[in-house]
């Protein structure tokens, strides 16, 4: 179970002495613990593979919003971090879809659908998103669709 391999990883990372695989493990391990709590279960309880897989979306998504803050102000130092955060967070996600996939699906799905005008937009964006669930980023299916009308 991917909660339990975090929590081996942070006994490996402070042997190993990787302070930057240590603080995100920790990180992980937090919000792990945060979900359980808001789902009501105890902190010690063992979140489903599913569920730890959603929770380490929501902290990559998190980096890859602080990247491009940081980006905006000038602060390449913080750049640089969250980047590298980033990719140990990335390394236990399902691979992203390309974007030549995700125009292909919703082509198909358009045409599944029958939807012919723009205002019917939102009902081919959400159908998309329930097929693609977290092997595509909302952006990019949202830039997708909006390139079919």
């Amino acid at each position: 179970m991917l909660h339990e391999q975090i929590k081996n990883g942070i006994k490996e990372a402070m042997l190993a002495k990787d302070a930057l695989r240590l603080k995100v493990y920790r990180a992980m391990s937090a919000a792990f613990t945060n979900e359980l709590v808001a789902k009501g279960k105890k902190p010690q309880d063992v979140l489903t593979d599913e569920e730890a897989l959603a929770v380490v979306g929501k902290l990559a998504k998190q980096r890859k919003d602080s990247i491009g803050e940081f980006r905006k102000g000038g602060r390449e130092d913080l750049v640089v971090e969250e980047e590298a955060e980033l990719e140990i967070l990335e390394t236990y996600l399902p691979k992203m879809m390309e974007r030549s996939e995700v125009e292909s699906l919703a082509r198909k799905k358009k045409e599944e659908l029958d939807i012919t005008d723009s205002s019917k937009k939102g009902i081919l964006m959400f159908a998309l998103m329930k097929d693609l669930k977290g092997r595509a980023d909302g952006a990019m299916v949202k830039e997708a669709v909006d390139s079919l009308f």
